[in-house]
């Protein structure tokens, strides 16, 4: 046998530890920072909207992909919903069947073709770029349409050619693995920037956070509603004459932002200027009833005062007590309230155009928060521009088309066009274009597909205070560590519900609407379904009921909900709770649980409310309600019904509405366990 006439090179021994971190501070140097951040961007839209990551390597390669998927699946630094990731190395039965039966080079690719869908990402881990597993894996993901990115040693290498991209790393190989390491966290700070979970890692204060504490930032107004009633026009004028009049005040402007943030069960403390005239006296006042903690920076002039004139629920006059000149703070802000700010849980700047924004003390405060917690900024007209970094910004569909001239349309392909321009303009990380009662659309930094949240037309003329209570909303929900999809949705439903409840107008020291709670969760009906029941028989109108369990909601079901809601004034659903289903149905249901299940038919239009009851029939539940007509679908006979004669009893009817035909849970049920697609 023939020695070979040349041996492969071998890497020259460390001489200290010295060494070894100089090769690290070199390759560290030269690391494509910038490609990485992009992948992480990138990885975010994609696993947002249901993709997966893919991720393999060999010995300490395999532990550095193993490493990426488990800050992913669970987190990096802050919270945040799981995404999905899998090492397919990790998974030790599945990799040792594969190689025993199809041999080592296919442990990864085999796998790739069983999870990999397209869209979806594999990244692999090779200090050589050379090994046969991993670049038989490269070859399976474009054959199933995955994009593959490579973390490799110096290039080029087989890797690197079968690879969409790649970052290389030309360093012994230890120093490789360990950038790999440090590439990794920069993947998944990426990722979590993108989604608006943590702000850019840019400096920050080094002072000590405030534990638990929502800063509100911005002018406090007083407001005053003067109510009365119209009956008559005067006499004097073509002007109706407004009589009985009350005068209800309440904070405005950033004073009712914080009230309505306070409702989020968090500490608030609301940054103003506030004159020592009696109106800011009575607005000050107002704020310590509601609980607010209120660093006054005091106004160099009166306080503003908004009033408006309103009869049977509509505003008829509205008049603005306001200096034209703007008049500022008197004082700066100290190094203890410049902690404060940056410390907070989140920071929601309410500027209504009086200055205050302006001040250089507290826009430097701003600025420093916007890199150390999520910061909301609601922007004024006339005010102070966003400072950079900001987690969220609101302008309304009018505001945000005076900041973009030139977009003037009020559909929602002009919405977009306004929002991406804006998330530019102000380098913001999410820009929400608020527009009314159609809800709201999210546009981010990491251009992603834009988010729209619809609106539910509530009942309910009463806007004053709407957008308020969507930025307080937010903010509280990025507070408590909402992505910022979870903050908008929630933000439009806590709207909503502002709105319905009568809007600023409504408000006292005991009911302000609620910021950042129940926002977020579809609508299931009236809280009680007892109260829609009241307020259509104090209207004289007509009370519907229905029952059954609504597993696996389908057309037949929807029809006969439709049908039933045509009979009366109100439809309430009695709900079999999850025990009764199964005493009825058996062991293997119900497929979705009774809190899915209310969720799904309290937001049916035809659906009014929801009783879930735990008997086998909803005789108690029908006590309850007492409807005035009962109705089931199917083949039943009235006769057969025991719930007929309890109805009768006081004075209702009970009715058989035709189920559609051929529609059916437990068929459909069947269907799937078999694997049968309906036709």
């Amino acid at each position: 046998m023939t020695a070979p006439s040349s041996t492969p090179r071998q890497p020259k021994p460390l001489a200290d530890g010295t060494d070894h971190l100089d090769h690290l501070q070199q390759a560290l140097a030269a690391l494509e920072v910038e490609r990485l951040q992009a992948w992480g961007r990138e990885l975010a839209t994609r696993l947002r909207s249901g993709g997966r990551l893919l991720a393999a390597g060999n010995g300490g390669s395999a532990a550095e992909a193993q490493h990426l998927t488990s800050e992913l699946v669970g987190r990096l630094r802050d919270d945040r919903q799981p995404l999905s990731a899998i090492a397919l190395h990790a998974e030790t039965s599945t990799v040792t069947a594969i190689a025993n039966d199809y041999g080592y080079d296919e442990v990864f690719a085999r796998q790739v073709r069983a999870h990999g869908q397209p869209g979806d990402v594999l990244l692999l881990l090779s200090t050589s770029g050379r090994s046969g597993n991993v670049l038989r894996a490269a070859e399976a993901a474009h054959e199933r349409g995955l994009t593959v990115w490579a973390l490799t040693g110096a290039a080029p290498n087989p890797l690197t050619e079968l690879a969409d991209e790649a970052v290389c790393v030309d360093a012994p190989t230890a120093t490789v693995q360990e950038c790999h390491l440090v590439a990794v966290h920069l993947l998944c700070a990426g990722v979590d920037i993108a989604l608006g979970v943590c702000p850019p890692l840019t400096p920050t204060a080094a002072t000590p956070p405030a534990p638990g504490g929502l800063v509100v930032v911005g002018d406090a107004l007083l407001d005053r509603d003067l109510l009365g009633t119209v009956d008559r026009v005067s006499p004097e004028a073509p002007v109706v004459a407004v009589d009985r009049v009350e005068v209800l005040a309440r904070p405005g402007g950033a004073g009712l932002a914080a009230v309505l943030a306070a409702r989020g069960a968090r500490p608030v403390t609301l940054m103003t200027a506030l004159s020592d005239d009696p109106e800011g006296r009575d607005l000050r006042g107002l704020l310590r009833d509601a609980g607010i903690r209120v660093i006054d920076l005091g106004l160099a002039g009166p306080t503003p005062v908004k009033s408006r004139v309103r009869a049977d629920g509509r505003t008829v006059l509205m008049f603005s007590q306001a200096p034209e000149a703007v008049p500022g703070p008197r004082r700066a802000l100290t190094d203890e309230e410049h902690a404060l700010v940056v410390g907070a849980s989140a920071v929601l700047v309410s500027d209504y155009g009086r200055g205050l924004t302006e001040d250089s003390s507290v826009r430097a405060a701003l600025t420093a928060a916007a890199a150390a917690t999520p910061l909301v900024w609601d922007p004024h007209p006339r005010g102070a521009r966003p400072v950079p970094g900001a987690r969220l910004v609101t302008p309304n569909r009018k505001e945000a088309t005076g900041f973009v001239p030139g977009y003037a349309g009020a559909d929602l392909a002009s919405d977009i066009e306004r929002g991406r321009r804006l998330v530019d303009l102000w380098e913001a990380v999410g820009v929400a274009v608020t527009r009314g009662a159609d809800g709201a659309l999210l546009l981010d930094t990491a251009k992603s597909s834009p988010l729209a949240v619809p609106g539910r037309r509530t009942v309910g003329a009463d806007t004053c205070g709407a957008g308020d209570c969507f930025a307080a909303s937010a903010a509280v929900l990025l507070a408590g560590g909402a992505l910022l999809s979870e903050a908008v949705t929630g933000a439009v439903r806590a709207a909503e519900e502002f709105v319905a409840a009568g809007g600023a107008t409504a408000w006292n020291a005991g009911t302000a609407g609620t910021a950042g709670t129940a926002a977020g969760k579809p609508g299931t009906g009236p809280a009680d379904p007892l109260e829609a029941v009241a307020r259509v028989r104090e209207a004289g109108g007509t009370v519907v009921a229905t029952g059954g369990c609504f597993d696996l909601l389908h057309a037949g079901h929807v029809a006969l909900l439709e049908s039933a809601r045509l009979l009366g004034d109100c439809l309430v659903v009695c709900l079999n709770d999850d025990d009764s289903v199964r005493r009825l149905k058996g062991p293997r249901r119900p497929v979705v649980p009774a809190v899915d299940r209310a969720a799904v038919l309290g937001s049916l239009a035809s659906v009014d409310g929801v009783v879930v009851f735990t008997e086998s029939t909803p005789q108690e539940a029908l006590r309850r309600i007492r409807p005035d007509i009962y109705v089931k679908g199917g083949d039943y006979r009235v006769d057969d019904l025991p719930e007929a004669a309890l109805v009768d009893g006081w004075g209702g009817r009970t009715v058989i509405l035709p189920y559609v035909d051929g529609r059916s849970t437990t068929r459909m049920v069947d269907r799937i366990r078999l694997g049968i697609g309906d036709r």
